[in-house]
């Protein structure tokens, strides 16, 4: 009995991971406590906050497909960036009002937020960062309606810590690389405007199925004819494709980079 009593002990310390020692991971909700001191001891020291948000993106694509898209991006980001942890996605984000319902609340599902809970939202998960001893904070917004709001936050942020080492970031380049900039490649490509659209069309639907194809109802886009008004879609996505998308990841990634360096960087 001592033997095996020896041998089981011998094979829990070799399955075990040792304590202290994280997982390959960059996402905060998957890290324990001491494994996320630790990694901030040795320079982890930037947070990235995943802005999504849960609305109607047309017959085709699931609600989710925003913080399904933020997260597996900045998941991308921090590990390019080796100095980044991803903490968990904001899903609630404002979408509009809702009496009378305007805005994406016209359609099912779509859920919203008043803009000043928004903001208290972000100013209180940066501060629960600089609280843990992270140095830099960086907003990244997947929604057009978070920016100007992340925006406020950060430069609010930063007016009051001004005497500190620690930065708040809101990168619009992300969400500016995932719309403007991924739509203008596509043209240059030959894709017509109105498959580019606004929302729900070409661009859209190609991001979400180069990272998340089980969002896209695929069916749908086989259909003889786009989708029309009061669909939810605003252009044509009739012609998405991963492939297509996977270009768009590289741009948001690349730029998303680049931009985070240049404002952690600066620190004024």
């Amino acid at each position: 009995m001592k033997v095996w009593a020896t041998v089981l002990c011998i094979l829990s310390v070799m399955v075990t991971p040792t304590f202290g020692e994280p997982l390959d991971t960059v996402f905060l909700e998957e890290l324990t406590w001491p494994e996320l001191r630790m990694l901030v001891q040795t320079g982890r020291t930037t947070m990235i906050v995943p802005i999504g948000g849960t609305e109607q993106n047309g017959p085709h694509m699931a609600l989710g497909k925003h913080n399904a898209r933020v997260r597996m991006l900045s998941e991308r980001i921090a590990r390019t960036l080796g100095n980044a942890l991803v903490a968990p996605v904001i899903a609630y984000v404002p979408e509009g009002t809702l009496s009378p319902p305007t805005g994406h609340m016209r359609f099912p599902g779509t859920i919203t937020v008043p803009e000043d809970v928004f903001r208290r939202l972000l100013e209180s998960a940066a501060r629960s960062a600089r609280l843990h001893g992270f140095r830099d904070v960086v907003f990244l917004g997947d929604h057009g309606s978070t920016q100007v709001g992340e925006k406020i936050v950060a430069a609010r942020l930063n007016r009051e810590w001004a005497a500190t080492p620690v930065r708040a970031h809101a990168i619009e380049e992300y969400y500016h690389a995932a719309t403007a900039g991924f739509r203008a490649l596509l043209s240059a490509r030959g894709y017509r405007p109105e498959e580019l659209g606004d929302h729900a069309a070409l661009p859209d639907t190609a991001l979400t199925l180069a990272l998340d194809p089980s969002l896209v109802r695929t069916g749908l886009l086989r259909d003889d004819r786009a989708p029309g008004a009061g669909s939810g879609a605003d252009g044509d996505p009739r012609r998405a494709s991963a492939e297509l998308g996977r270009l768009g990841v590289d741009l948001i990634v690349a730029r998303t980079v680049a931009a985070i360096k240049a404002s952690t960087t600066n620190r004024r």
